[in-house]
């Protein structure tokens, strides 16, 4: 009896979070989730700050745009 208890007093508080964290979204027309991710923070793109994936596809960007230079460049071999 003790265990129903406890289960159904967990599962009344996970529907209650769930329902405060839904309000915004059930009380305003159009209502959504705040954008929390990094690229919808002006603060952080005016500091030059992006996602993880963003900041890898540019290094890697830079680190071919690197190696196709090198590859073209003329270096006589140094005897």
């Amino acid at each position: 009896m003790e265990v129903i208890k406890i289960i159904l007093l967990s599962v009344a508080l996970v529907a209650i979070a769930m329902f405060g964290l839904a309000i915004r979204i059930l009380l305003l027309k159009g209502g959504k989730f705040p954008n929390t991710h990094v690229s919808g923070n002006k603060f952080l793109k005016s500091q030059g700050v992006y996602c993880s994936q963003t900041q890898d596809k540019m290094a890697q960007r830079d680190a071919r745009k690197k190696v196709e230079f090198e590859s073209l460049t003329f270096a006589p071999d140094k005897k």
